[in-house]
């Protein structure tokens, strides 16, 4: 006879990304108590889906972890290397990041070898070259892509139940390109292939994120 009240269940995980390699990655990793969302190129195709998929009552309250590819800003870094966001930000303002030093942690185990990098992820509605990335890491980014910025402010702002918890919410990137390593296709070079790797590799990363959510805030 067990007494005490049952443990609580954490929240539903959704895994956001937008092109199908990424999706295909994600889905190639380790079965786990996560769903994907493939919402398509761009800030508005983040929003749409992710505002559609969080209406669904059975991810009310839902954990929600942007990820996929990015561009790499700051000298130094290279192809395969992460990115865990501390805040995303876009023109609408900037949205903390849970867990984040915990996430690191469980990347670095997850990919031994590999660099991690913590810091702000910004979002643009265009890919970014040249000057525009130096402009971008003179504000204090250290990662620029599509969809992070709008999936984690819409998750912010889709709600919880009533009364309930902050919906838990981070965004991890893998970066293909970098000041010394700026790439054309992702599919089709040395750099993209290493990306899609290590995203494939990560899962087990993301589910101590989600397991790490009932652990009282510290």
């Amino acid at each position: 006879m067990t007494g005490g009240p049952a443990a609580a269940a954490p929240p539903p995980l959704l895994i956001a990304c937008a092109l199908r390699i990424e999706r295909m990655a994600l889905r190639g990793g380790a079965p786990g108590p996560y769903e994907v969302l493939r919402t398509g190129m761009g800030p508005r195709a983040a929003e749409r889906a992710v505002g559609s998929r969080l209406a669904e009552p059975r991810l009310r309250g839902a954990a929600v972890l942007a990820t996929g590819f990015c561009a790499g800003l700051m000298p130094g870094m290279s192809p395969g290397d992460l990115i865990v966001a501390e805040e995303t930000r876009d023109p609408r303002g900037t949205v903390g990041c849970v867990g984040t030093a915990q996430l690191a942690e469980a990347l670095a185990r997850a990919v031994p070898g590999r660099t991690v990098h913590l810091g702000p992820l910004t979002g643009s509605d265009h890919v970014v070259r040249g000057q525009e990335r130096a402009q971008l890491r003179a504000g204090g980014a250290i990662g620029v892509d599509m969809e992070s910025a709008a999936t984690l402010w819409t998750a912010t702002r889709a709600g919880s139940a009533p009364g309930g918890p902050e919906r838990p919410v981070a965004a991890v990137r893998v970066i293909v390109d970098a000041p010394e390593h700026e790439l054309v296709r992702i599919g089709t070079v040395r750099g993209g292939i290493s990306a899609f790797r290590v995203l494939r590799a990560v899962l087990p990363a993301f589910y101590e994120w989600h397991r790490s959510l009932l652990l009282p805030r510290r």
